[in-house]
């Protein structure tokens, strides 16, 4: 996905006098870090306030809760949350001293293998805007002459869904982070920029990412600023979920996936039951790309019928 989100301006740096795609992809990876490199000097420094901050104030949110006070207390008082988690703690006996070891050691190979993973994908997407055009000429060139201009048309049509795909959803979900972020620091609610990076981050998954921002960003408000501020947030997610799925992703991914929404809606379900999340995310580009195979198929095979017409 990101080999096809960068493809486009490795393209245009060759159209513009970077004749070797390696000097381009060079290039744009430089100016892909720039600008990430930029958005985190503007926004790293608060963001990280604001998350040491909260932090901070995570175990006077714990104290009022287990004394009953504050605006969490009512979880204790009336639910006796704390109670029951003691109770099941309790009840662990010495395998909580077996599970808290399992946890840091998971906790660990988990950062260690995240790492790996970026260097992986940093690596292989260089490479597959290196050498992804000559590795689909030489498939092309596997294929009958005569059928080559089809298949052509056919790469460049997925080419095309998924790159679109890829480009909407990173929109949809800026347009989620800003707007949670504008409507957060208009509330006075604390940590609007770190709560909007994490809506932008959770859109990206389909389905459960807005509603699961949605639960902790409520949670926030809640514990931070009351029951009126955690309401008007709530009802700021309901609307902007409808808007959502209503109206910009059935209008960005018509024009870019060409997809309906019923069929995103289930190739998306589809997706989340064979393979969770990473199945969820890559359903409606493969949906997409299933789309421009049929759609193919059908126009091949009505152009042999009315050839074997004229033929007779």
């Amino acid at each position: 996905f990101l080999a096809l989100a960068l493809n486009p301006l490795v393209e245009w740096l060759q159209r513009r006098g970077i004749r070797r795609r390696g000097a381009a992809a060079g290039v744009a990876y430089l100016l892909a870090f720039a600008a990430v490199a930029g958005i985190a000097a503007a926004f790293v420094p608060t963001l990280v306030d604001q998350v040491n901050s909260f932090a901070g104030k995570v175990p006077d949110y714990i104290h009022d809760l287990t004394k009953g006070r504050g605006r969490l207390g009512f979880l204790e008082t009336r639910y006796h949350v704390v109670e029951k988690v003691r109770r099941a703690v309790e009840t662990g006996g010495v395998s909580r001293f077996t599970v808290g070891a399992g946890a840091a050691l998971s906790i660990t190979r988990g950062v260690l293998t995240a790492i790996a993973a970026v260097v992986t994908i940093v690596f292989m997407t260089f490479f597959m805007l290196l050498e992804g055009p000559a590795w689909m000429e030489r498939l092309y060139g596997l294929l009958p002459e005569a059928s080559q201009p089809r298949w052509r048309q056919v790469g460049r049509d997925i080419y095309r869904t998924v790159g679109g795909y890829v480009s909407g959803n990173l929109f949809i979900s800026l347009i989620a982070g800003v707007s949670s972020g504008i409507v957060l620091f208009a509330l006075g609610v604390p940590y609007a920029v770190a709560l909007g990076l994490l809506v932008a981050l959770l859109d990206l998954i389909p389905l459960a990412g807005a509603t699961l921002a949605a639960i902790v960003i409520v949670l926030v408000a809640l514990a931070a600023n009351g029951t009126t501020a955690a309401l008007v947030v709530a009802v700021f997610f309901i609307v902007y979920q409808q808007i959502e799925n209503h109206l910009l992703q059935p209008l960005v991914y018509g024009r870019t996936v060409q997809l309906s929404p019923l069929a995103a809606l289930v190739a998306v379900l589809i997706g989340a039951e064979v393979a969770g999340v990473l199945g969820a995310l890559g359903a409606i580009p493969i949906a997409g790309s299933i789309q421009v195979l049929l759609v193919d198929w059908q126009r091949h095979r009505r152009e042999r019928g009315a050839a074997a017409t004229r033929a007779i």
